[in-house]
Parts: C-alpha cells; structure tokens; sequence
C-alpha cells in the first residue's frame, strides 16, 4: 500500500484485498461489466447464475443454494445482529435472554488448554451444557454461530473434531449449524479452500455465510445452505429480495476473484508462505519470552503476547507499542483478542516468502532493542551509592532527592538508544 506522499507499507492485516490491492483483473472484470450492463437482481442476467456454479464447485454439494447480498459482516448493522456478537453487546445492553454464549474454544488461555487430553470433546460438552440451560428455561435452540476460525476472540484455531461434535448437540435441539468464513474463506488456510473444512472431510455445516474477500474489496457477499434450509425458508412465505445483491458488476468481480486463486494457485501459495511464517515466528518465540504462544494455519497467524509465561497475562500495552513501531517502520499490522494482545497476520494472499523476512526481521529488531532497553533501565534504577542529594527543577521549585537526575539520565539514554516507552511521566519520577 501507498501513503498520499508515495511511501511504500507491507499490509499484514487486509484480508478484505483477498488476492491483492486493486488487482488489474478484477479491476477490468468490474470495468468492463460496468460499461455493458448493471442493474438490480430483478432482471436475469448469466452472471449470478455463473457465479452460483462456480461458488458450488467449491463446497460439500449439500451447500447448493446461493442467496447473494451487497455486504457481508457481522459489524451490528441492526441489533439483531449486535444481540448476537458478545464483543458488541457486552459494552451496550448486555446480553438478550434469547442468546446463549458458549466458551471459546481456546486452547492456550480457555477452560481446557493444550494439556487436555480431548479439547475437542470438552469444549463440546460445554456448548451441550449451555443446550440443556436452554432447554431446561423452556427455550429452543434456532442456531449457533461461530467463526470456523475466530478472529476478534484472537486467531483461535478450535481443536480438530470441534465443530462435527457441536453441530450434533445442536441438531439434536432442532438448531442449524452455521459457519462464518468471512474472513477466513477463499483458500485463506491453505489445505482447504473454506476453514470449515479442517474439522474434517464429512462435517458440512446448514449455512456458511461469506463476504470481506469474496469481492477483494467490492461490496459482495453471499449466504450458502442446503435445499431443506431454503425451503423451510421459503415454507414461511417470506420473500428474500436485495436490490444490488446479485447485480451482474459484483457477480463479474467475484468470478474474477475466483479465476485469480485459481491461476496464480494462490490457495497453494497461502499454505507454503504461512508454513513459512509461522517456522520463523516460532524461531522468535524461541528468542523472546514476550511470545508466548504462535498458532494458525495458512496466512491466518496470531501470536500472542503475555507478560508472564506461568499467568499467560496479556501483554496489551507491548502488543500497541510493537504496532506502532512496525507502523513507524512502514509495516501494518493489527492487535485482537480479548486482550489486544495477540498480533494478527491476516494479508492479501499474495503476501511473498520475501515479505515474510522483512517483516520477522523488523520485529526481531524491536523485540531486541525493546529487550535491551529494558535491561539498560534496570541497570540505570539501581540505587545510587553516593550518599550526595542530587537536586532537580519540578515545577518552578527545587526537590533534594538521591539519585533522582542520574536516574533520569539514565531512562533517557535508554530512549536515545531506541525507546521511547521508557521516557518517565512527569509527577511520576522513580526515586530510585
């Protein structure tokens, strides 16, 4: 990407330019259909028919309806939507009684962690829990929802065997499973071409829901199901209509974005640079205690920044000050997580192995300086042997204390050398 003064950064974080910032094919796609026809979806066009062909090739072949929208997030457009996003809620009205959160599948900071012998099958038994307080409250379950690869709960990749367990709980309750691969879909993981897929080749969900990366940018989005879905949909006598959802231009530009994976093998790419990625982040963790753990698969990594390996405490105010660095050294990257802790690799997929180096390079060259900076100021806050008062200025009067100018000397030659989180606050000078 390009500042307004031609400064060239490295985008880890813009999964919504799926194949690449103004890519010159879907560019022309959107341009040339622009210049023969849109309109909305009232009138036919082969477009919505090519693209929901297309879409199905690439899923279980129970997903064979397409319902095409003009966007596609769970950003809180309407409040139904807030009702069911616990980041939203959770700052607003709380929670409605008609939502049922379940544990995030995490295994490095949740209730069942990477020691546990079957995660999998415990986070499970969680949501069958939270099933059955439902259930004993005289409630039904409609649906659950989840990220095939959570993001914003902080790159969680859910134990294998996960999904196909919960899904079995909630059909069980008369409730539909749905995936969200609006960030992580598109051949984003590598060894499949939807996140979903990782849980195993015969687990299929009731819905997937799909958007961001769809369009490398273009408002699209698209919402996939199986036959019995639509037509229990259809049974209530609801119409479903979008004015733009389906018009022949996003229709173009998303069977543009589909031909680009396919002829650069971006899917192929997306496995071979992650692996990559990850090979030298943990390199890093070897290296730096502030990492305490590195997971992902494919070009979706987080890495997860802790103050103390035994309490795994979240590092937050380190992850906002390496972000800022990395920005200075025209890198953008992101924190997520609870916490705002965990750094997020989420780039375009045509993100290079050469990009890979240059970026662990750069934050191996801050964790290093930020190492050494700290060790400087804990050598420049040992008492001062002399038994001298040293006196400094603070606010227009004069203070004998001992030590305190050489302290302070001391933390600003740890700035000079390449820190300026160090720099003490005024009325907040250590006395020792």
């Amino acid at each position: 990407m390009y500042d307004e003064q031609g400064a060239e950064y490295i985008d880890c974080i813009n999964n919504v330019a799926h194949v690449g910032h103004c890519h010159p094919l879907v560019v022309q796609a959107a341009h040339e259909q622009n210049q023969v026809l849109n309109t909305n979806s009232r009138y036919l066009h082969d477009n919505i028919v090519d693209f929901a062909q297309r879409l199905s090739e690439t899923l279980p072949e129970k997903l064979c309806v397409f319902y095409f929208l003009n966007s596609g997030a769970y950003h809180g457009h309407l409040s139904s939507l807030i009702d069911i996003s616990p980041y939203k809620f959770r700052d607003l009205d709380g929670q409605k009684e008609w939502v049922h959160v379940a544990p995030l599948p995490d295994t490095y900071r949740g209730l069942y962690r990477e020691d546990h012998p079957n995660p999998a099958k415990a986070y499970a038994s969680e949501v069958k829990r939270v099933v059955c307080s439902a259930q004993e409250q005289g409630r039904q379950i409609a649906a659950f929802f989840a990220e095939s690869l959570p993001s914003v709960g902080g790159q969680i990749i859910p134990p294998a065997g996960y999904f196909p367990e919960v899904a079995e709980h909630i059909r069980r309750a008369g409730g539909v499973f749905v995936a969200d691969e609006i960030q992580v879909g598109f051949g984003r993981v590598g060894k499949h071409f939807w996140a979903f897929q990782l849980q195993g080749e015969d687990f299929v969900p009731d819905i997937v829901t799909m958007g961001k990366s769809i369009g490398n940018g273009h408002p699209v989005a698209c919402v996939a199901t199986t036959q019995a879905v639509a037509r229990a949909f259809e049974a209530t006598g609801v119409e479903y209509f979008n004015t733009f959802g389906g018009n022949p231009v996003s229709c173009a530009v998303g069977l543009a974005v589909l031909d680009v994976l396919e002829k650069e093998q971006l899917q192929a790419h997306a496995a071979c640079v992650g692996s990559f990625l990850m090979e030298l982040l943990r390199q890093q963790k070897a290296k730096h205690p502030i990492i305490g753990d590195i997971r992902g698969v494919g070009l979706f990594i987080g890495v997860d920044l802790i103050k103390d390996e035994a309490t795994r405490m979240p590092a937050t105010e380190e992850a906002d000050y390496l972000i800022s660095r990395l920005k200075e050294n025209y890198i953008l990257l992101s924190t997520d997580g609870p916490g705002r802790n965990v750094l997020k690799f989420k780039p375009p997929m045509c993100f290079s192995l050469d990009n890979v180096q240059h970026v662990v390079a750069k934050l191996d060259a801050i964790l290093t300086g930020k190492h050494k900076a700290h060790r400087q100021l804990a050598m420049s806050l040992e008492p001062n042997l002399e038994p001298a008062a040293r006196t400094i200025q603070r606010g227009g009067g004069s203070t004998a204390e001992p030590g305190v100018l050489w302290t302070l000397q001391g933390a600003r030659r740890c700035s000079e050398e390449g820190s300026s989180l160090f720099l003490p606050v005024p009325g907040e000078l250590p006395k020792h």
